[in-house]
């Protein structure tokens, strides 16, 4: 089965865990990695022949638009993360349409194309955001992956569908991916990468994985981020400890756990995958649902 493998482009002072200790109007003074980061997902993707789905920061784009265009030209699929990674619930619907807008005309300035998928910041659709949909729709995007179906003191809607999804607004329907959960003991447990995937031994989410696949007949959705193959980044002072644990947790080993979930699934991006589903090489137990499983 085809799965969705997703790099969010952003820099590791640029976390929502962080925003309080560093503040946008500084972010320039900050040491910027994440072009050689990128660079090393880069070549872990073309050392196992894989296309993915790069949800880019347009902070990062305008400063880095060569970096777009060779993720783009590698075969890539180019995504919007927001300007300024504010989550969506702490915005008002006007302040996202501006941020949206300016994030996906950087992008598609670089590389010359449409961009029709996006990911909020920390995946910041939530009960109190669903109106983020609509404007999604309005603006042009296709396909949305914001919605994590987990309990998170930042962010979920614990019963929100997992698997690939179309949803519907007053404006028209949109396709939903959430990262992917396992379901264990009556609740949603997240193994679809980020710092979930750094804490767990890798037997253990292939495990939670296979299961999603074979026995769920589902597409997985998987998620990195550039600086968690940067174990030597500079660290962050003054965050608590929770932050500090959830960030720089097995940093050191990400890479080689990478290489090794790389060589047991096969991924593409997201439209690949979407496009399999519509297709009907997903079964159809993949059902549409009412916006946010509500």
């Amino acid at each position: 089965m085809l799965n969705a493998f997703t790099v969010d482009v952003e820099d590791y002072f640029q976390v929502s865990a962080f925003e309080k200790h560093v503040d946008r109007d500084g972010w320039h003074n900050w040491e910027s990695r994440v072009a050689a980061n990128t660079h090393r997902v880069l070549e872990l993707l073309d050392r196992h022949g894989v296309r993915a789905t790069f949800f880019i920061l347009g902070w990062n784009a305008e400063r880095h638009p060569r970096l777009v265009r060779e993720i783009h030209a590698c075969g890539h699929e180019i995504g919007s993360h927001g300007y300024w990674h504010r989550l969506i619930y702490r915005q008002t619907p006007d302040e996202f349409r501006a941020d949206l807008r300016r994030s996906r005309d950087v992008l598609q300035e670089a590389v010359g194309s449409r961009v029709t998928a996006h990911r909020g910041a920390s995946f910041s659709i939530t009960r109190e955001s669903l109106w983020a949909l609509e404007i999604l729709v309005e603006e042009g995007f296709l396909v949305d992956s914001s919605i994590f179906p987990v309990r998170h003191d930042r962010y979920g809607i614990p019963d929100a569908q997992p698997g690939p999804h179309r949803l519907e607004t007053p404006s028209g329907s949109i396709w939903e991916f959430p990262p992917s959960v396992a379901r264990l003991a009556g609740m949603n447990l997240p193994v679809g990468g980020g710092g979930y995937f750094r804490l767990f031994p890798l037997p253990w989410t292939v495990h939670w994985l296979r299961r999603i696949n074979r026995a769920q007949r589902r597409p997985l959705m998987f998620y990195v981020h550039p600086w968690e193959l940067d174990p030597g980044q500079p660290r962050i002072r003054g965050c608590s400890r929770l932050s500090r644990f959830r960030h720089y947790v097995n940093l050191a080993k990400n890479q080689r756990k990478l290489d090794g979930l790389l060589r047991r699934f096969r991924f593409g991006r997201i439209s690949d995958v979407i496009d399999r589903h519509t297709a009907g090489a997903v079964p159809s137990s993949v059902c549409p649902a009412e916006t946010g499983g509500e």
